[in-house]
């Protein structure tokens, strides 16, 4: 069938909306008539080739040496059209939240409770379908990529049945495009990898959509004070209006006027880092702002040709503190975005304050210029 999606055919080339050819869901795949997605950065860093991998593995991966054509988006949440032959957990008419990590639920990592780090992960940027290796999204005669094996950014999908979640269908599919993966990532840098506890002082570095969902989970922790980070003033006007009780433009505004106060000098029980792109001297950043025994947790998507970081390593040692990647918030996404919808859903966890403007597939471009121009946190593809 033909649908609309936003794909991007070269590097720091514009979203653009393409007439694309999808075909029926072979054995354990699900299409999906998409209602919601999200307009995550990640996807920006995909388009200007901050997320793509060295030319040798995507040629190994997709039969090209390039990332592009891919079809964009990550987050989303929709509605089950059709199911293909061995499809078990999913039938026609269901509501899903996409999960831009699949879980096998066989695998080592996913029988000990870590399916955010599935092995079906191991191709979510480029490459075929994980069922079978072939492709299933053409524009004209070319084979698609899509972001995380997902393409969230069409009208509709065709997906393996691990990329999916079953979700109630009373429950809000706009909250469950966003909480499908960045205010579920936030949420868990906070509550899982970063540990909270009742009484802890947290910084959120970046309050855009997963520093939102990372000050909402160091306030659903019980956290004594949660210090919102940004340069821009009205991402952290917002941050407070969900629960930051502090907001700074940078770590050393946070070091010099807050923390002395508020900690007597103990300084942050645990800092996040959760700004669109990673660069090198946040992590020392961020170390200088924690406590004695804390924790850093890098949430943020680094380059992939970021080896190398600015790092007070004695101070790191001595100070006995930790340094913590994550991914998905370190939580398995069939409990946590049902978990986190639930909570929406009694009024207690605020996802559509979040919501700055909703966009049709025509207007994704407009939609992350928007982003870029400090306009929108976090914006919407309405189908």
């Amino acid at each position: 069938m033909q649908v609309k999606a936003a794909v991007v055919t070269e590097v720091n080339g514009p979203w653009r909306t393409e007439v694309i050819e999808i075909d029926e869901p072979r054995s354990h795949e699900v299409k999906v008539k998409m209602a919601f997605a999200g307009m995550c950065y990640s996807d920006e860093s995909l388009r200007n080739g901050g997320i793509s991998q060295i030319p040798e593995i995507l040629q190994a991966l997709s039969g090209r040496d390039t990332i592009y054509p891919v079809i964009g988006g990550h987050e989303g949440a929709g509605v089950v059209e059709s199911v293909g032959d061995g499809v078990t957990s999913l039938q026609v008419g269901d509501h899903v939240a996409v999960s831009f990590v699949p879980s096998c639920g066989n695998c080592d990592y996913c029988l000990s409770g870590r399916s955010y780090i599935c092995d079906m992960g191991a191709t979510i940027l480029a490459g075929p379908m994980i069922s079978d290796g072939t492709w299933r999204h053409r524009l004209g005669g070319t084979n698609l990529n899509r972001m995380c094996q997902v393409g969230a950014f069409s009208e509709y999908v065709v997906v393996h049945e691990a990329s999916l979640i079953r979700i109630e269908p009373w429950l809000d599919l706009r909250a469950a495009a966003l909480i499908s993966c960045g205010l579920s990532t936030g949420f868990g840098s906070a509550v899982n990898r970063g540990g909270v506890k009742p009484g802890d002082t947290v910084a959120v570095i970046g309050c855009g959509g997963v520093g939102s969902g990372a000050v909402l989970g160091a306030v659903h922790a019980g956290a004594r004070a949660v210090i919102a980070i940004d340069t821009d003033p009205s991402k952290v006007e917002r941050a407070k209006s969900i629960g930051a009780t502090y907001g700074a433009e940078n770590t050393l505004d946070a070091a010099f006027n807050i923390l002395p106060e508020l900690t007597w000098g103990k300084n942050c029980d645990v800092v996040i880092i959760t700004v669109n792109k990673m660069t090198a001297d946040l992590v020392e950043q961020a170390r200088s702002i924690t406590a004695k025994g804390g924790v850093i947790v890098l949430t943020s998507l680094a380059p992939f040709d970021l080896t190398t970081v600015d790092l007070n390593v004695q101070l790191l040692a001595m100070y006995n503190q930790e340094i913590r990647g994550t991914v998905f918030g370190s939580e398995n996404p069939r409990l946590q975005i049902p978990r986190l919808l639930r909570l929406h859903h009694e009024g207690k966890f605020d996802v559509d304050a979040l919501v700055t403007s909703e966009y049709s597939i025509d207007e994704v471009e407009e939609g992350y210029k928007d982003l870029k121009s400090g306009k929108n946190v976090r914006g919407v593809v309405r189908f």
